[in-house]
């Protein structure tokens, strides 16, 4: 593989944004195309991590074969009307395609092509530059922690017939990533869940932790239907979120509106996490949990104890399964947007926990039709009482 900085060539660019894709890593790619990281780095940098648009001409656009046929019309003497008539296009179409490129004397069909293809490959003015209302909204809701994808559902759910205030989520990740001058700061990269300088492509990635043996741990192939199908309000899923020096928070999300409760905890033994459980399930509602799916951690070792005290029954997941928990693990990402991996927990509170837990519940989610856990719990609890 070349060293130092060097040029890549457009075939080169397309490989590496193909490659990049794929989940290919920017090494590997360069072994392969025989460029250093460097220059690959360089390129991916520059665009935010995002791979280019390709840019593409209106439907309405003047063809190659139209303009051709207006090279012909001057040559014979036409005029503008005549030509639009002959190709059924606007007079106007035509008089404007004449000015921009040259004039009744200087038209040539090849070059207009040509002037017109590298303007259809000109970056464009950014949305979030043009529209400042929208600009501000949707700054407004990064600052509170909101996904892109949140973000645009909500304009949409909230504004309907305003099509000025819509934007696509990838549109403000690629306003953040690759900062259109004029539109947001780069410092709202700093609100994502993921605080990353570049935005990559989504690659599975899996480990495995070794667990315990659990005794009588019931399987959740038990678990009743209405667990499974989320008819119901009341089945929660839990885990141990992870920090530095050894802490962990306790999260708890009900499965029917995503819901979360969050749980300081002294340590990550069974007496600690199984009596902070306790404490905090017994002042919920009468029957707002009625089962808790956990994995096999030995932190849950003492779950008899939890169902005698609570009379909440627990399941558990099978070994390396964690999504039988899915809205479990989505929240523990979404929680790293406020506690980063390697973070001591120990130095929040309890009120600081409820807080975030307070933001969490308050973000609408696409699964919930952008509506926001607080209130579909509510609306699942009148419901079903």
């Amino acid at each position: 593989m070349s060293s130092g900085r060097m040029r890549l060539s457009a075939e080169q660019i397309g490989a590496l944004w193909r490659r990049r894709q794929a989940g290919e890593s920017l090494t590997s790619i360069g072994h392969l195309l025989g460029v250093s990281l460097s220059s690959l780095f360089g390129v991916v940098a520059r665009a935010g991590g995002l791979p280019p648009r390709p840019r593409m001409r209106r439907a309405s656009a003047l063809r190659v074969a139209e303009r051709e046929e207006i090279s012909r019309g001057l040559a014979a003497g036409e005029s503008a009307r005549a030509m639009a008539r002959a190709l059924g296009r606007a007079p106007s179409t035509v008089t404007r395609e004449i000015t921009r490129h040259g004039g009744r004397s200087r038209y040539r069909a090849a070059q207009a092509e040509t002037e017109a293809d590298a303007a259809a490959r000109r970056p464009k003015r950014a949305r979030l530059v043009e529209h400042v209302r929208l600009q501000r909204i949707v700054a407004a809701k990064l600052r509170q922690r909101w996904a892109p994808q949140q973000i645009a559902g909500w304009l949409m759910s909230t504004y309907p017939d305003d099509p000025a205030l819509h934007v696509s989520h990838e549109t403000i990740y690629r306003t953040l990533y690759i900062q259109a001058r004029g539109a947001l700061k780069k410092e709202l990269v700093e609100h994502l869940r993921r605080h990353r300088v570049l935005r990559r492509p989504r690659a599975a990635t899996g480990t495995s932790q070794g667990r315990g043996q659990i005794v009588d741990a019931v399987s959740i192939a038990e678990r009743p239907p209405s667990a499974e199908d989320r008819a119901l309000p009341g089945h929660w899923e839990g885990d141990l979120l992870a920090g530095g020096r050894h802490s962990y928070i306790a999260t708890l999300v009900e499965r029917r509106s995503r819901y979360v409760i969050l749980l300081r905890v002294r340590g990550k033994d069974t007496t600690s996490v199984v009596s902070a459980l306790i404490r905090r399930v017994q002042h919920l509602p009468v029957g707002l949990m009625a089962s808790l799916t956990w994995d096999r951690g030995t932190e849950l070792a003492q779950h008899q104890r939890f169902t005698v005290a609570t009379n909440v029954q627990v399941y558990f997941c099978d070994p390396q399964s964690p999504w039988q928990r899915g809205s479990n693990e989505n929240t523990n990402g979404l929680l790293r947007q406020y506690f980063p991996h390697g973070t001591d927990l120990t130095q929040f509170s309890q009120a600081r926990l409820e807080t975030v837990a307070r933001q969490l519940n308050m973000r609408p989610r696409q699964t919930l039709g952008w509506r926001n856990p607080a209130q579909v719990l509510y609306e699942s609890v009148a419901m079903t009482g």
